[in-house]
């Protein structure tokens, strides 16, 4: 179980949304490598990178990406608008661990799964959702699916893992639902990361007993409502 902070970049920014909404930003700092470089400096040793404005189609950070993987050498998954093989190959040859895919893998799950088995242990779904509700296109469109009914689909797939994020939680500091998070890794035939919500070392404790792989986190971290030191201690990952 690790501790794995969020680096979400818009418009050249590492950013905190509240929700999973635009306008909705409570955190912005310039210098995403910057940022990058203080979590790896105090003890984490994974990071979680997301394009919002790739995410959402409205823009690209592909050279602010590069320069957050570039700037350490922890494991870094990345994520938000990976809608293509070269979008995929491209964030693989930065140097990026795990590519994370969205949308395009709900919507074209063959072309996924293609994807997942050329490059076995390389690749995560984000499975975004609300109220137990999948949602598609940078969260801001609803499907038809509950994420513990979909996760069953996902078994002959090599993926490294699935990560769960409850946007309705995303940033509010308000905790996670125990209830949601126990029935998405119960039914998941992978490892899954959790996030949106997790806020305190108590919730953490939790989900590794639950048997959660690992947690994101955000804005629990960048308002100083968690002790980050002992957050890297106990769940940094790193020796």
């Amino acid at each position: 179980m690790i501790a794995i902070p969020a680096v979400d970049v818009k418009a050249g920014r590492c950013v905190q949304l509240v929700g999973g909404r635009p306008e909705e930003e409570r955190v912005s700092l310039p210098d995403a490598p910057g940022v990058a470089r203080n979590w790896v400096d105090r003890g984490f040793s994974t990071l979680h990178v997301v394009d919002l404005d790739a995410a959402l189609r409205s823009g690209d950070n592909l050279d602010v990406v590069r320069a957050v993987i570039g700037s350490t050498d922890a494991t870094i998954q990345v994520g938000g608008g990976v809608r293509s093989d070269d979008r995929a190959m491209t964030l693989m040859d930065a140097g990026v661990d795990t590519v994370v895919v969205g949308t395009r893998a709900l919507d074209e799950p063959d072309w996924f799964a293609e994807l997942a088995h050329a490059y076995p242990g390389r690749m995560s779904i984000a499975l975004d959702t609300r109220d137990g509700v999948i949602l598609r296109q940078g969260w801001t469109e609803a499907t038809s699916l509950r994420v513990d009914e979909y996760l069953p689909e996902l078994a002959d797939l090599p993926l490294v893992s699935v990560l769960s994020t409850d946007v309705g939680r995303e940033g509010r500091l308000e905790g996670i639902s125990r209830s949601g998070c126990a029935r998405i890794i119960d039914a998941s035939p992978h490892p899954v990361i959790i996030s949106g919500g997790v806020t305190t070392l108590e919730e953490m404790e939790w989900l590794g007993s639950a048997g959660a792989a690992g947690a994101v986190l955000g804005m629990a971290i960048y308002t100083d409502r968690i002790d980050i030191d002992e957050l890297a201690r106990r769940f940094g990952g790193k020796e």
